[in-house]
Formats: C-alpha cells, structure tokens, sequence
C-alpha cells in the first residue's frame, strides 16, 4: 500500500483517514496471504497456524472498518445498509441510492415520488 499522498498540504485528519485505510488494505492482503497459504499447505499443524493468523488479520480489518465507521459518516450509512442484511445485496443498493434504505444521505438527496 501507497504511504505516499495524492495531494500536499493535507490536513492531520486526511492523514488519518489515508493511514486507516492503507492499513485496512493491508490487514486484507494478509488475509488473503494465509488463506492461500492454508488452502494449499499439506501439513495440518501449518494450515491450523495459517488458519489463526488469517482470522487474526480478520480481526484487525474489523477494528479499521469500525474506526473508519465511526469517524466518517458515509460508511456509517453505508455500512448500516449493507452488514448483515438479507436478500440479493444489490437490491439493498437500489434501496439504499434510491432513499428507501437508512435514511442515507445519498438517498436524502433523491427528488423521490412526485405523486401527491
């Protein structure tokens, strides 16, 4: 993952936000890592060591994306719109852009019926 900026002169909180992110990034390439690593390992006292350290990564990835939650709201939306919702996902997007999801802020800025 990049450590470098886009831009200059970005203010400490941009800088936050890019670092949660590049390490939400990397915590996911490492959970890609072991699980290849375990899908292929003959020996089973490797892949259980694989295992546990993908889940570990796991982990630390939930911990970024909560952070991430909590401190900018459009993945707060998005996130209550998407998580452990039932149903075709990509019908939880329409109703997430059209308004008729969380109360979005994307949905908020639809004209929505015109029929009085």
């Amino acid at each position: 993952m990049s450590t470098t900026y886009q831009e200059e002169n970005l203010p400490s909180a941009a800088k936050e936000f890019h670092r949660v992110i590049a390490s939400a990034i990397e915590e996911l390439e490492a959970v890609d890592w072991y699980h290849q690593r375990a899908a292929v390992t003959g020996d089973s006292e490797a892949k259980a060591i694989f295992e546990h350290n993908r889940d570990e990564e796991i982990e630390h990835f939930a911990m970024s994306l909560e952070w991430l939650r909590r401190n900018h709201e459009p993945f707060d939306e998005a996130l209550k719109a998407f998580l452990f919702s039932k149903g075709e996902i990509t019908s939880a997007e329409a109703a997430f852009t059209s308004g008729e999801g969380s109360g979005s802020a994307i949905g908020a800025l639809s004209i929505g019926s015109l029929k009085k």
